[in-house]
């Protein structure tokens, strides 16, 4: 019977603090005349809640790049440009920043956090007036502009990683971790790749200014059946 009572207290000692959160509120909610709010009984746990703003803003920054591909896959659809290869790539970009931002706002439900679709830490004014007119690009301006973009959007994956990989001492997410190197990082990595490497292609194939256009004709071509 010691043994048990001994036993029993070693556990008790052991448990984490926060773990009784949830059951003090619960406790304190069915013993109480009035409804109490139960706070602590959500699924967040680890570090996401602190990270919340840039998950948010993240998802945002994946509708806003959406739209932006898709506005360069129209202009070289359209018959004056007539660029299907090009369309296509920008069309495939397009649609997984899209998927990509579903799977973070579902994700993020998941871990207990919320969705505001109007965060964006990056939309300024300035911002704003400066990518107006860079959608009618050319060719290889327009892979220059999708290469950033990529960049962009990796690096803001790599933020979100450090923040919950200790860069603040007291916070750390294994799973939030393991989540953006599984679905965004391992494949950003790729399409930058691609995406630079089709540059300096494209680049070496144009620099004869006699056959330039013949050039990106079968340039074209090629993205058709990649």
């Amino acid at each position: 019977m010691k043994f048990l009572e001994a036993l029993v207290s070693i556990l008790a000692l052991a448990a984490p603090a926060f773990a009784d959160y949830c059951y003090s509120e619960t406790v304190e909610a069915c013993g109480a005349k009035q409804s109490t709010d139960l706070n602590n009984c959500t699924a967040q746990y680890g570090a996401v809640h602190v990270v919340q703003f840039d998950l948010q803003s993240y998802a945002n920054a994946h509708i806003t790049r959406n739209f932006q591909y898709l506005l360069m896959s129209t202009h070289f659809g359209t018959y004056e440009k007539n660029r299907e290869g090009f369309g296509k790539l920008y069309r495939k970009l397009s649609d997984t920043a899209w998927e990509k931002s579903i799977d973070l706002i579902k994700h993020n439900a998941k871990r207990g956090g919320s969705m505001n679709f109007s965060t964006r830490k990056d939309l300024t004014p300035e911002l704003i007036a400066k990518e107006a007119n860079m959608y009618e690009l050319d060719e290889l301006q327009s892979l220059a502009r999708a290469l950033d973009i990529e960049k962009g959007l990796a690096e803001e994956a790599h933020h979100i990683h450090a923040e919950v990989t200790r860069r603040r001492e007291n916070f750390h997410d294994a799973e939030l971790s393991s989540y953006l190197e599984e679905h965004f990082v391992h494949r950003q990595a790729d399409t930058i790749r691609d995406l630079a490497g089709h540059i300096n292609d494209l680049k070496s194939l144009i620099e004869d200014p006699s056959s330039a256009s013949l050039a990106v004709f079968l340039f074209d071509e090629y993205l058709q059946k990649i």
